[in-house]
């Protein structure tokens, strides 16, 4: 049986938006809503109905094929995620938030990919068979991500204040940033081993290196460049035109440099997109007018992406014999990158001299990850898919939407009780 691709974009919307009424009686995040939807919408679920309730040769079913022809969402989508993040770096908040904040976001990013990474290479060792180099890799750089949105609902719906809250606000700014830079490190050598064949020092550091250079400096020419045309336009409508602009020109640039006449290196359009921006709101002064309306043009294209990303979880990864080793590896990196948050937060702010609340809470409110993790999870699957290594991918979105989903439901509860405990929370709302 058919099933139009627009009669299904309209349901997943229709869907995804109903969504929020019921997480809002159960008081959760809509993205907890959207990736829900996608599971049930998706080809493992509803889409059984048109095909034959079985999941026999399922990626032929309409419903598993409009899914995929949809993946162009998700990376339009990650490009405006990464935009907003630098729009957030004004040189004033950079100026305010010292050092203490950047030895922080330095400690708690990379613990929590030092730890997951140290965790998983046992696995690796212990089962080489089922746990593979990409994915230790692709997963350690993905655990340094934080979803600040969790966190920031409880502040403002609890009014939170004090020294906890003028921590983690810059913190979770930052924290994106690093581990997009993490994420091209990391999963350049992953992907390079997916790739098969022995791997050079150009192939694990030199061209992984390169690609970050580059990817920085198409970020600056293009930040440069819609700042200068910036000033002969003045409605927001325009505005939001040069945004949209650069987020497709970062994408056409990564995809230009793909090619093996321009030398095959894979860019991250992550990075490009988030130095673009952070320029673009430095430069053209009245940029905040413009992100007001940017968000409200994303929002349809941030909810169509993480009903697509709940969509993608191959359900087929709990059916077979190696069912429980997904389920064991998304426990280890649920676990190990909690611990890996704290610690990082909590020698930081030591180091740093923070208060005593800071120490103890500030790691707690970490706990959140949702969009860029989901984001750069959904990227890992399309390049290994293309690497030849189709399995790895498919382990590495169930791992990290697994976790997205225990993580959004207690992030919120975790940052209320730290917040609480903190003395930062003085009365219900």
């Amino acid at each position: 049986m058919d099933f139009p691709i627009f009669a299904y974009i309209a349901i997943l919307l229709l869907a995804a938006l109903l969504s929020t009424r019921l997480m809002r009686v159960l008081k959760l995040p809509n993205v907890t809503g959207y990736i829900v939807t996608g599971i049930i919408m998706g080809p493992f679920v509803f889409g059984i109905f048109f095909n034959n309730f079985s999941f026999a040769n399922i990626e032929m079913s309409p419903i598993y094929q409009h899914v995929n022809s949809l993946g162009w969402v998700s990376t339009v989508a990650l490009g405006f995620i990464a935009f907003s993040i630098g729009t957030s770096f004004k040189k004033e908040t950079l100026k305010s938030v010292g050092k203490r904040v950047l030895v922080i976001t330095v400690l708690e990013a990379t613990g929590a990919s030092i730890l997951v990474m140290g965790a998983l290479f046992i696995a690796y060792a212990i089962d080489s068979s089922r746990v593979s180099i990409e994915l230790v890799l692709t997963l350690s750089a993905i655990a340094s991500a934080t979803a600040p949105a969790a966190t920031l609902m409880v502040i403002k719906q609890y009014r939170a204040k004090g020294p906890l809250v003028n921590t983690l606000l810059p913190v979770v700014a930052l924290d994106d940033a690093a581990a997009l830079i993490l994420f091209a490190i990391l999963f350049q050598i992953a992907n390079g081993v997916a790739g098969g064949g022995s791997l050079s020092f150009y192939k694990m550091i030199g061209k992984p290196l390169i690609e970050i250079a580059i990817s920085l400096g198409v970020g600056v020419v293009l930040g440069i460049i819609i700042g200068f045309i910036n000033r002969f336009f003045h409605s927001r409508n325009n505005k939001l035109v040069l945004c949209i602009f650069t987020v497709f020109a970062s994408l056409g640039i990564y995809f230009l440099f793909k090619q093996p006449y321009m030398g095959g290196f894979e860019l991250s359009s992550l990075l490009t997109c988030m130095v673009a921006g952070a320029l673009f709101t430095n430069i053209c002064k009245d940029s905040d007018r413009t992100l007001d309306i940017l968000d409200r043009f994303t929002s349809p294209i941030y909810m169509i992406f993480f009903v697509l990303s709940g969509a993608s979880l191959d359900l087929r990864v709990f059916t077979g014999d190696s069912w429980y080793v997904v389920l064991l590896i998304a426990l280890i990196y649920i676990i190990f990158r909690v611990v890996g948050k704290y610690s990082g937060a909590f020698i930081g702010s030591t180091v740093t001299k923070c208060e005593p609340q800071v120490k103890k809470y500030l790691g707690f409110t970490l706990v959140p990850q949702a969009g860029v993790a989901i984001g750069l999870a959904t990227t890992a699957n399309k390049m290994f898919i293309e690497e030849g290594a189709a399995e790895a991918g498919i382990m590495v979105v169930a791992i990290v939407l697994t976790s997205t989903l225990i993580y959004e439901l207690a992030g919120p509860l975790i940052s209320k009780w730290a917040l609480t405990k903190a003395g930062e929370i003085t009365e219900e709302v």
